[in-house]
């Protein structure tokens, strides 16, 4: 009997033993299309699809299941499979980057399901169009679908007991990508208690790579890596196709640590995803290769779709920082202005906090000091305010920068002594030592030349560099190549003991290069 199968597949799926499910499904699929029931085998074809998905990570496959649905599916009038079908077309195309297909998608599935009174299907389709809302930066409209959704979802009616986990973690996801970090910290306490009552491994994996992320916002770095690992521990032993996330996870974990070969490793076994695409760019920009840092982040962007702005956000808060390194100003303006976008969009504190780190350091490249240190202690206070203290270090840090092109020592000194004090605390060895270089730049005030070792040509470049100028800009004033002034930056960087070109420059300003 194909409904038997059927019964033992699910308890086979809640006991994460893929070859059972795998066979039982297959089976029941077979029995049903030789009874003649398409609705019953186009039901195990769905099912046949998310198991590939989530057991394997194989998409094509996915997709050639879904299909086989269709066929099935498509001469018959509407029934509560179609908008199961829907639902998870909906969800590839979300993987694929077309939201407005996902959106659609969600919104016919959500439907269906109030039309048959099933509750599984309209909480599963909202949840999917409020994901793909989100994901557009149309969070204020997408949170109503998701709210709704969970609503649904708590009044514990569903057929299918890990729709209501799903739908939940829909609602993370989204609270995660707009950095409600603490409304999603809320939500994976109730996905925990469900996949505690259930003894999924599964939704367990799952609330703890989230758990993980928060930690790590909330500079708790201890508890982020005690459930990063558990979180690929379960993963590996249910979904191992699912386990790159919490190892990316680890390796920003290890990066911020200053441990950039353990940080390597892990992302060599994570695989190529774009979240692990992010972090390689990071740790090219923390060794001070900027070119690479920004060929990484455009491939990246290209990678992502153009309305998915939300996934685009980390990528562009790091390309104005890695442009700006490079001298590549106007570049970096276009990527603020993108960010911007966002961060007026979605108007959480967080991606206010990022926009306003990036102009700021943008406008101190730009020699524009006063209204960088405006911005940039405003990073500083929506950061704390996030309780981001990791963040709101790497502000401070800019902030001293700018102060010590103001001329105002005591006030530098004070912000770099109190940012290396928190990120000694949190074992952020890599930024303390740019910390630790700002607070001895500050108490440079001895008599001596604040210009040891640097040559006349490098003056010049010191000199245009805290005029503002581009690294192409120069090379054409001085007649000389780009990748010649490169090397005199990163010369006149290493003399001075200085952190960044932002950095050489404010230190320039400061000692009346100007």
């Amino acid at each position: 009997m194909p409904e038997a199968l059927e019964g033992l597949s699910w308890s086979a799926w809640w006991l994460d033993d893929a070859g059972a499910v795998f066979d039982a499904r297959e089976r029941a699929y077979r029995l049903y299309r030789k009874r003649g029931d398409a609705t019953g085998a186009a039901r195990m074809a769905i099912w046949l699809a998310v198991d590939h998905l989530d057991f394997h990570g194989t998409l094509a496959v996915a997709s050639g299941w879904l299909q086989r649905a269709h066929r099935l599916l498509d001469p018959l009038e509407p029934r509560p499979e179609h908008g199961w079908l829907a639902f998870h077309d909906g969800y590839v195309a979300l993987i694929r980057g077309e939201a407005a297909n996902s959106e659609e998608l969600g919104t016919y599935a959500a439907e269906l399901g109030r039309r048959f009174e099933i509750p599984d299907l309209e909480m599963l389709g909202l949840a999917l169009e409020g994901a793909t809302l989100v994901a557009r930066a149309r969070v204020e409209e997408g949170m109503r679908c998701l709210d709704e959704a969970t609503a649904l979802a708590l009044e514990g009616q569903a057929e299918v007991p890990i729709s209501s986990a799903w739908a939940c973690c829909f609602l993370v996801s989204a609270c995660m990508s707009a950095r409600d970090y603490e409304r999603a910290f809320q939500w994976c306490d109730r996905i925990a208690e469900f996949a505690e009552r259930y003894g999924s491994r599964y939704m367990l994996g799952f609330c703890r790579a989230e758990y993980g992320a928060v930690h790590l916002w909330r500079g708790r770095w201890k508890e982020a890596e005690v459930v990063l690992r558990a979180s690929a521990e379960d993963f590996s032993r249910s979904r191992p196709a699912m386990v790159g996330a919490p190892l990316v996870g680890l390796a920003e974990l290890r990066r911020r640590q200053g441990r950039r070969a353990e940080a390597e490793a892990l992302l060599d076994q994570a695989g190529s995803s774009s979240k692990a695409l992010l972090c390689r760019a990071r740790l090219a920009f923390d060794e001070g290769d900027a070119l690479q840092a920004v060929e990484l982040l455009e491939r990246l962007l290209r990678r992502l779709p153009a309305d998915g702005m939300l996934d685009r956000g980390p990528a562009l808060e790091l390309l104005v920082s890695a442009q700006v390194a490079r001298g590549e100003l106007d570049e970096a303006a276009s990527a603020l202005a993108a960010l911007r976008q966002i961060e007026r969009l979605v108007g959480t504190l967080a991606w206010r906090a990022s926009a306003d780190l990036a102009e700021g350091t943008l406008e101190a490249a730009r020699g524009n000091h006063d209204r960088a240190r405006a911005l940039l202690e405003d990073a500083v206070d929506h950061f704390q305010r996030c309780g981001a203290p990791f963040e709101a270090a790497l502000a401070q840090i800019e902030l001293a920068t700018s102060l010590l092109a103001l001329g105002r020592m005591d006030h530098a000194k004070r912000e770099a002594a109190a940012v290396l004090d928190c990120l000694l605390e949190l074992g952020a060895s890599a930024e303390a030592e740019r910390a630790r270089r700002i607070l001895e730049a500050s108490a440079r005030d001895d008599g001596r030349s604040p210009f040891p070792e640097v040559t006349p040509r490098e003056l010049e470049v010191l000199r245009l560099l805290a005029e503002g100028l581009t690294n192409e800009q120069i090379a054409e004033q001085l007649v000389v190549s780009e990748h010649t002034v490169h090397h005199h930056v990163t010369s006149i960087k290493r003399k001075l003991d200085l952190p960044s070109r932002t950095a050489a420059a404010a230190y320039a300003f400061r000692h009346g290069l100007l």
